[in-house]
This record gives C-alpha cells, sequence and structure tokens, in this order.
C-alpha cells in the first residue's frame, strides 16, 4: 500500500495562525467537505485535483474495509 499526503487549502482572514486554524475547523465541522485536493505520493509527485462531490459521496457511503483487496 502506497502512502499520501493530501492537503486543502483554504484562504482565511484571522489574527494569529490559532485563530486561522481554529476558523478552519469550523468550517470542516459546519460545511461540506472540501472538493480540491493537492496529493503527492511517496516519492515527492504532487497531482492537484478536484472530487465530483456527488461520486465522492457515494465513495464516502461505502464500506471499503470489506473490501478484501484492502486486507
Amino acid at each position: 500500500m502506497h502512502k499520501f499526503a493530501v492537503t486543502t487549502t483554504q484562504k482565511i482572514e484571522a489574527d494569529t495562525v490559532e485563530e486561522a486554524a481554529l476558523l478552519m475547523y469550523q468550517a470542516l465541522t459546519k460545511g461540506p467537505a472540501p472538493l480540491h485536493y493537492s496529493v503527492s505520493d511517496d516519492q515527492g509527485q504532487t497531482i492537484d485535483l478536484d472530487l465530483d462531490r456527488e461520486q465522492a459521496a457515494e465513495f464516502a457511503n461505502l464500506d471499503h474495509t470489506a473490501d478484501p483487496g484492502n486486507w
């Protein structure tokens, strides 16, 4: 299995870095999940991608632990 670093960015106005982090957390808990990501693999290659909300929601609702390929 490969390892990936997944990053999402949102521009937030705040007085401190802690406040910006808390505002980001608040946005993540109250609103829909972000759809714009930057993904880096274990070889350092980075790809920017946008997810389709409908496909992402369908994927999130499936129990992927039941797939023998994940064992």
